[in-house]
């Protein structure tokens, strides 16, 4: 077996150990019956749900048989919505992965579509190739739901650094987001099918987030410093975030590689250091949202670092720059900037 192939083995077991490590000893709001820690979800603002009920719609993957692709969507729509093409993680095959998620999306107004890839494929390039067959599909049959002219690509750890690669062939190919893209990828693995010239020439209108996070020992942290400092996006229209470990009222929010992951709760990271700034950042992308933009894209406003407490503990701030530099060696990652399965390890320094 390839080590490449042992190593992603070894990180679905480690994965499926670390969204069971949850510390469950905490005080919740008995109303916030999924929600674990002390701190309750935004009642109103970016954040907080929407108005929507969400609707789905699955077909087929003709790439990975067996399988369906979900459309996520506001019930009740009688026009296309602006629309996120999310990449999941590796063994985050079922939809109900990041259910959660999904359905924020759909309840504020927009679309998701989801397409699962087999983990343990043929290839990589295949992975890329179920991803895009799933997006493009989608895109062609359901035109009523989907607005290819207001666009993102959203992913997690593999699907983070696909969504480089994917983002670029969907605005130059296929002109997707000639009205609003942007980008959010969190704890990015390595991104193919990107060239360097490629990310030196992104559309100037696009956007971006890149998180990482402080207990991640799986993706090193210079993956995503790589892409965001090489991509031709302006530093006013993008922001690097780096979350760091809180402990509020005895409870610990964690900054583990599988934020937000699969389970049945949540907590305020999910809440305030996601679904909050994925929510504004869309506002801005899409309406030109100036507001949006201070608490997406506030380059370190107190807005948009300031994370919620309780009763007068708060969270850590978020950090947030321009200039991200990597806080550990690359010995404490599975999966190491300088690794020979980087297509961009001339990067690495």
């Amino acid at each position: 077996m390839k080590p490449i192939l042992i190593k992603l083995s070894f990180l679905l077991l480690l994965i499926a150990a670390c969204s069971k490590s949850k510390d469950s000893s905490s005080t919740t709001d008995p109303a916030d019956d999924d929600l674990e820690g002390p701190i309750s979800r935004p009642s109103s603002g970016y954040g907080a749900d929407g108005p929507y009920q969400v609707a789905q719609v699955s077909f087929p993957n003709t790439e990975y048989p067996g399988t369906q692709i979900t459309i996520f969507y506001p019930a009740g729509i009688t026009s296309p919505k602006p629309t996120i093409f999310y990449s999941h993680p590796y063994g985050g095959e079922d939809k109900d992965y990041n259910i959660g998620l999904f359905n924020f999306i759909a309840k504020k107004g927009y679309v998701v579509v989801f397409v699962p890839y087999a983990t343990n494929d043929v290839s990589i390039d295949h992975r890329y190739t179920t991803l895009w067959a799933g997006f493009t599909k989608a895109a062609a049959d359901y035109p009523q739901i989907i607005d290819t002219k207001q666009v993102g690509f959203m992913g997690h750890s593999f699907g983070g650094g696909a969504s480089i690669g994917l983002a670029y062939k969907a605005f130059t190919t296929n002109g997707w987001g000639q009205n609003g893209r942007f980008l959010f990828t969190m704890a990015p693995w390595y991104s193919y099918q990107i060239t360097q010239q490629q990310l030196q020439s992104f559309p100037s209108n696009t956007k971006m987030i890149t998180q990482v996070y402080d207990e991640d020992t799986y993706n090193d942290h210079r993956l995503a410093i790589d892409i965001y400092k090489n991509i031709n996006i302006a530093d006013s229209e993008k922001d690097f975030y780096y979350l760091k470990t809180s402990t509020v009222a005895g409870y610990t929010y964690h900054t583990y590689h599988n934020l937000p992951n699969s389970r049945t709760a949540y907590d305020a990271y999910d809440y305030y250091g996601i679904y909050r700034l994925l929510d504004a950042l869309i506002d801005y992308s899409f309406n030109n949202n100036q507001s949006a933009k201070k608490t997406a894209l506030g380059n370190g406003s107190a807005g948009q670092v300031t994370m919620p407490g309780y009763k007068g503990e708060l969270m850590a701030p978020l950090e947030v720059t321009d200039n991200p530099v990597p806080k550990y060696s690359q010995s404490k990652y599975l999966f190491p900037c300088s690794s020979t399965d980087n297509p961009r390890i001339a990067n690495c320094n």
